[in-house]
């Protein structure tokens, strides 16, 4: 059992008296052991860390825990008054906004009024008596619709995929033109200091899969993974260590524990197959330099330099380089190379945003501020300056994978990750 009650519950500003306060949308009682008052006791506590600027993601009022995230405008609390697996409810927490985000595309306030039957009905088959049941959304869309209205006796029965032993993939699917597509999506996470030195880097990669296969078909996956090649006895090619690898339900985790084969039945359409990490040495992508000019504490200029440092044949797309400034800072001017500049005051920030970023190219961006000349900025920290990209068709880690699907003679082929995201 993980938890008792699932409130959603949103903020609320007053403005004359300049306080905040909650409303709870929607709420579900799984098992009677914590009183609904005690949601009460969670915005209280919820301001007073805000205002201490100690924001804890468990909070506790004598012996019930709250157990809470936060998406768009709303929070989801989770209460139990027993020691629970946190990291279990706060997976439920994050599920609950994936399966509604699939049902009404955005998890917003309006969106949850407008279709609270749905929701109490989600809520009754995602968990029971505090315990998850049913949480893939495929599933469950095959028998909660958005067309509540509608009632046919045909559709009463309980779906085979709830019962059977392939849960997430109905039976009889039929496809003129049998089709696999596979995407390998990574992101990079790499910190440099001022010296330009690499602190840290690591890079969290997934593989998702669109699936249009008739029947029940048996897929296999291959990667490049130094372990399988250790196994076997192949030593050739690039190779990368894969860790905290996650897979699908649908992934028959006794067979790549022996030989490291990844073998499975597809859910149908898209959904991820597996995610991993890699720690490895990764170089910046797009290389920052930058230069601040203060003068006489009235004005700053900030130079800020990007280069690309991958090949010449790749585009950067979607760049966002986001450079900090003192939060006194005003009548911002900016002259760049190539895209636009703007200033964000409430994040004491420049973003600089370039759609297309060629391989080996170097851009500039200047900016000019004015300063309050009884400001001291010394005594004010400096944050780094962040970068983020997209690169399609481009992988940092090498990974490669093949696929071979059964019963369907399609011939195997190597792909490699199409995008890359920094």
């Amino acid at each position: 059992m993980i938890n008792d009650y699932i409130f959603i519950l949103k903020a609320v500003c007053h403005t004359l008296t300049q306080t905040s306060s909650h409303q709870v949308l929607i709420c579900r009682n799984y098992k009677g052991d914590v009183d609904m008052s005690e949601i009460d006791h969670f915005f209280t506590l919820l301001m007073q860390q805000e205002e201490e600027g100690l924001l804890c993601p468990v909070m506790s009022h004598g012996n019930v825990h709250f157990l809470w995230i936060k998406h768009s405008n709303l929070y989801l609390v989770a209460t139990t008054n027993k020691n629970s697996n946190a990291s279990l409810v706060y997976s439920f927490l994050y599920k609950l906004v994936e399966v509604f985000t699939e049902y009404f595309k955005e998890l917003e306030e309006e969106s949850i009024q407008d279709n609270f039957v749905v929701v109490y009905e989600l809520l009754d088959e995602l968990m029971d008596f505090g315990f998850p049941q049913t949480t893939d959304s495929k599933i469950l869309q095959e028998y909660i619709t958005q067309q509540g209205n509608k009632l046919e006796v045909a559709k009463t029965k309980v779906p085979t995929t709830v019962t059977n032993a392939v849960s997430w993939r109905s039976e009889g699917i039929r496809y003129k033109k049998n089709e696999v597509f596979i995407d390998v999506i990574e992101s990079i996470n790499v910190l440099v200091n001022a010296n330009g030195s690499v602190m840290s880097s690591d890079i969290v990669g997934s593989i998702k899969l669109k699936t249009m296969l008739s029947g029940m078909p048996e897929l296999r996956l291959g990667l490049n993974d130094r372990m399988l090649f250790a196994l076997t006895g192949r030593d050739k090619g690039k190779t990368v260590t894969m860790e905290d690898v996650k897979f699908h339900q649908c992934v028959r985790l006794s067979r790549f524990e022996s030989d490291r084969t990844i073998s499975f039945i597809p859910p149908d359409g898209e959904s991820e197959l597996m995610s991993y990490r890699i720690n490895t040495h990764v170089k910046p992508l797009i290389w920052i330099e930058s230069v601040i000019e203060k003068f006489s504490h009235s004005r700053v200029e900030i130079m800020v330099k990007a280069k690309g440092q991958f090949k010449k044949q790749s585009v950067a797309n979607n760049v966002e380089i986001r450079v900090p400034v003192p939060s006194d800072a005003d009548s911002p001017k900016f002259k760049t190379s190539t895209g636009h500049a703007k200033y964000v005051p409430e994040k004491n920030l420049v973003v600089w945003s370039i759609k297309s970023f060629p391989g080996g190219k170097e851009l500039l961006m200047r900016a000019h501020f004015c300063l309050p000349s009884v400001e001291n900025h010394e005594t004010e920290g400096r944050p780094p300056i962040t970068v983020k990209f997209e690169i399609p068709y481009f992988t940092v880690s090498g990974i490669q994978v093949t696929v071979h699907v059964f019963p369907f003679t399609v011939p195997l082929f190597t792909l490699t990750a199409p995008c890359l995201m920094f």
